[in-house]
């Protein structure tokens, strides 16, 4: 994708689509708080429920290592090893394909062309079905060789293959419940979908201990109980958004009949959502080369390691939470064609992003174990994530930053650059972690230098992007 394709992003609606003159009726309230309403205090106010949202997945993540840690260090090695894979898939459906969700839909009806809204919606559904095929083939097929190159073995091998069987094989409840999630934020209401995450995730934390211990009569299910514990509510959660997408409450409506599929409609969203699934492709295969690298230093720098950066799987929902705001009201202003708003509305998201991530990173840079201990009583294991937390912590800001920057080119319908910029800090971060050990024999401070750099490059890359973006020209209309 070039800027060229940005110069004609307010005209790809007409060319897919006829539009009736039901489908361009006056925006709705919503939508012209998105266009009207004032920056900073309409962005926290779309960010508010995404709040819950981000406390959820924070819940989540550290629930589910509170709870596979009772089972012993290998539980919890083996579980980290799939961690990072059910994370792609989650974010992949959340803030890449479900980005271009949400930017076609908003995009959609800041032009007043519901009828290609509605279009949009069932599309969407289309895609998680298809998205979560292709997850659950590759992953359960590919698993037992990347686990072992990760240095999986033993028990640690069984209790990541346990879980990963189980969560890989239900990708579809991920990927149905952010999808659909996405084309209901694209209308600017964050409420319902944050809400319906929280509730999934809350039956999640109090489902899982039953089936990973057991309970009465009922056996425990061990690694795998924690992946039974997740797709269950997610598919639950995901009935929820379809009824009501599918119910007069939806500004947006689902249906199944009388709406053909069309490819024009399915780029709209791809031309968002493709650079958005290789982005968070990308940041999630950082986190698996740099397990694997810290690998070669020991289990108990793998270990630091792979709990340390659970905390950036925190700050990812947290810039999803802005984020999402920052997609629905960005691409509401491109399509209205406010141009100088929208990129005002980029500006301002990025820097209360990098402010909320800055926040984060500096408490845990000075109480390090505070996260570490949560996770592990080994005091090796707490030294090494505590050191990388001192060093790549105070750091947080900038990838906010980045993170936030690239909702922002989503909603403005060109991501190209934001994901070479990501790109670019996978091979930095991979580069001189291996340099450090390698050749400069730094060990692990060297490597978590390293990943410290990426981060830092990233944000300067990605501020780089916005100015790359360019308003398209006013165009007589034929």
């Amino acid at each position: 994708m070039s800027d060229r394709s940005v110069a004609i992003a307010s005209l790809a609606f007409s060319s897919t689509v006829t539009t009736s003159p039901a489908a361009a009726r006056p925006a709705a309230a919503r939508t012209k708080l998105l266009l009207e309403g004032p920056v900073l205090s309409t962005l926290l106010r779309l960010a508010a429920p995404n709040i819950l949202n981000l406390l959820a997945i924070a819940g989540m993540i550290t629930f589910d290592g509170l709870f596979v840690g009772r089972l012993g260090p290998d539980a919890l090695a083996g579980v980290s090893l799939a961690f990072p894979f059910v994370m792609l898939i989650q974010h992949t459906a959340a803030s890449g394909m479900g980005g271009g969700v949400s930017s076609a839909i908003a995009r959609a009806l800041g032009a007043g062309k519901r009828d290609v809204a509605d279009a949009l919606a069932l599309h969407a559904f289309v895609l998680a079905l298809g998205l979560a095929a292709a997850f659950s083939t590759v992953l359960l097929l590919g698993a037992p060789f990347v686990f072992r190159w990760m240095g999986g073995h033993g028990e640690m091998l069984s209790a990541g293959l346990a879980y990963a069987n189980v969560a890989f094989a239900g990708a579809v409840s991920i990927c149905m419940l952010n999808l659909l999630g996405s084309a209901v934020r694209g209308t600017g209401n964050m409420g319902l979908p944050a809400g319906v995450i929280v509730g999934s995730v809350i039956a999640h934390i109090l489902i899982s201990p039953l089936l990973i211990f057991g309970w009465g009569s009922m056996p425990g299910l061990g690694p795998a109980g924690a992946g039974w514990g997740l797709i269950l509510p997610f598919g639950a959660g995901s009935f929820v958004l379809l009824a009501h997408l599918r119910s007069s409450r939806s500004l947006v409506t689902l249906a199944f009949l009388g709406v053909p599929l069309r490819w024009g409609l399915f780029a709209e969203i791809l031309k968002v959502g493709v650079p958005g699934l290789i982005n968070t492709t990308i940041t999630n295969l950082s986190v698996v080369l740099l397990t694997g690298i810290a690998g070669r230093l020991g289990r108990e720098v793998a270990l630091g390691y792979a709990m340390g950066a659970r905390l950036e799987y925190i700050l990812i929902p947290l810039a999803f939470g802005f984020g999402t705001a920052i997609v629905a009201m960005v691409g509401t202003n491109w399509g209205a064609k406010q141009y100088g708003r929208a990129y005002q509305i980029a500006w301002i998201g990025g820097a209360t992003v990098a402010a909320a991530c800055a926040s984060i990173g500096l408490i845990v840079a000075l109480y390090p174990r505070l996260w570490m201990g949560l996770f592990t009583g080994d005091d090796d294991i707490i030294q090494i994530g505590a050191l990388y937390l001192k060093i790549v912590g105070p750091i947080y800001g900038l990838y906010g930053l980045g993170m936030a920057l690239y909702f922002a080119t989503q909603g403005l319908g060109s991501v190209i650059w934001t994901v070479t910029a990501n790109a670019v800090r996978l091979l930095v971060s991979t580069g001189c972690a291996l340099v450090a050990i390698y050749w400069l024999d730094l060990g692990a401070i060297g490597f978590f230098i390293g990943i410290a750099g990426g981060f830092c490059a990233y944000a300067a890359l990605a501020s780089a992007a916005i100015f790359r973006v360019k308003a398209p020209p006013s165009r007589p209309m034929n």
